[in-house]
């Protein structure tokens, strides 16, 4: 069979309907347990239509999908990518149109990009390049934020192409997947540890999404996709032009980041890697380009880090020479951080999930504006403000030792108290006699968001269900 659209309309010849619509008869549920065809394969309803997602679980000719370009200019694709666009909102690109400004003629906007995409005439503007601060250090990294309108056609692209890439990564890949996440992978190295992987290959790789090969990635993109417009379209995403001011460039590698399809090319030139460990039979844990392989001795660990640094140097890409190494997580003290998180081995010979330091740093540089001596709001006011900062820490922290938690929120108490006390004439942080007068229940009264005490309750609350 082939596939694409074409494919599927030859595999139901006597339905006399575009392939759009399902073919009469044909469940749309597994048999096994009535999952979701669209569920199952991460797919768009209206974008990828049950006749397609069979043609994909049966697999089509070649192995590569024809005629997809319909797909990505068609109504409801375009629909899909404006409607996303717009729930995550952002920052305009080089054009200065905002999200708000495009809203108001999104009708308009839409069928203009929908004729030029199918009249072949599409070209993505420049990116606009902003540099913003890497969390817990004064250094910056390069943010690429393309156009609304190309934010809009990225993402209706990425909803067309990425079922047929979705179904063949790797399980030890987390990074930008649907129904996937970070939690998920740090629980996955929490459970590995546990197991006796404690010889841990930290990988960093040097400039990833900056330096990947746009060749060498397009040949990966053309194994499933044979539809010269849709490869036309995200090369011409990857070779899309730079502005940073009133400077201008082209871009010869990497994937910006800030792009919408950015995530979903950068899996793909990884998943050749992931496949390798698993056939190498290494347990990998991969988020982006954030990964550990973890093994239960030192000399398999070794031998993991020279066959990812073999394959590195063949695709092109170099390991960070300082920040990757095998930890040898036996001793105490050893450690390594994973995804903000930082897995430490105590001197009582367990292993404790910390926080990194750089975001324990992020946390402080968030509160202390809000909390310097001088400030004159009254505490409820200057509460109200923390606390959302302490709860969207705490929402991806929350695993966090208790230790952890209760140090942070000592810290939080004692910028409080040190406004308290220059309150009274006092100079200097909040100390001694400062902590009796001005005791932690005081500051629950005002109702300030508690870290440690949330971890509790939660953890009740979680007992008690497992009670029922």
């Amino acid at each position: 069979m082939t596939g694409g659209a074409k494919g599927v309309r030859k595999a139901n010849p006597e339905s006399g309907r575009p392939n759009e619509e399902e073919p009469p008869g044909v469940p749309a549920t597994d048999k096994q347990g009535g999952e979701d065809l669209w569920q199952r394969h991460k797919a768009e309803r209206g974008v990828w239509s049950q006749g397609m997602l069979e043609a994909l679980e049966r697999g089509v000719k070649g192995g590569k999908w024809f005629s997809l370009i319909d797909k990505v200019y068609s109504d409801k694709t375009l629909a899909v990518g404006w409607e996303k666009v717009r729930s995550n909102a952002g920052a305009c690109g080089v054009d200065g149109i905002t999200i708000e400004r495009f809203e108001k003629q999104a009708k308009e906007r839409l069928l203009a990009v929908k004729e030029q995409i199918e009249r072949g005439d599409y070209h993505p503007q420049l990116i606009k390049r902003v540099w913003i601060d890497k969390p817990g250090s004064t250094e910056k990294r390069p943010l690429g934020i393309p156009t609304v309108r190309d934010r809009v056609v990225q993402t209706g692209l990425r909803a067309v192409v990425e079922p047929i890439f979705e179904r063949e990564f790797a399980p030890q890949s987390y990074g930008f997947r649907p129904g996937r996440g970070c939690k998920d992978a740090l629980r996955r190295v929490e459970e590995l540890l546990k197991s006796g992987h404690v010889h841990v290959v930290d990988i960093d790789i040097k400039g990833y999404f900056d330096s990947i090969p746009h060749g060498r990635l397009m040949e990966l993109v053309e194994k499933r996709i044979a539809d010269g417009r849709v490869l036309g379209m995200i090369e011409g995403f990857l070779k899309a032009g730079v502005m940073e001011g009133m400077e201008s460039w082209e871009v010869e590698e990497g994937t910006p980041q800030g792009g919408v399809i950015s995530p979903l090319l950068a899996n793909i030139y990884l998943n050749p890697l992931d496949w390798l460990m698993e056939q190498s039979g290494l347990e990998m844990v991969r988020y982006a380009d954030d990964m550990v392989v973890m093994c239960r001795d030192a000399e398999k660990a070794r031998g993991a880090l020279e066959a990812v640094r073999e394959w590195m140097g063949q695709a092109g890409l170099t390991l960070h020479p300082e920040k990757t190494r095998v930890v040898e997580m036996i001793e105490p003290g050893s450690h390594f951080d994973f995804l903000g998180y930082r897995f430490w081995r105590s001197h009582g010979g367990g292993i404790k999930r910390l926080v990194r330091p750089k975001s324990k740093k992020k946390l402080r540089e968030k509160i202390k504006p809000q909390t310097r001596r001088t400030n004159g709001e009254s505490m409820e006011a200057i509460v109200a403000k923390l606390n959302p900062v302490l709860r969207g820490w705490y929402g991806y922290f929350k695993q966090a030792h208790a230790d952890l938690l209760r140090e942070m929120d000592g810290w939080v108490r004692g910028r409080l108290r040190g406004i308290l006390r220059k309150r009274r004439g006092g100079k200097g942080r909040g100390r001694g006699r400062d902590h009796h007068r001005w005791r932690n229940r005081y500051f629950d009264t005002l109702g300030l968001f508690c870290l440690e005490a949330a971890q509790a309750r939660e953890q009740t609350s979680l007992q008690q269900g497992a009670k029922c």
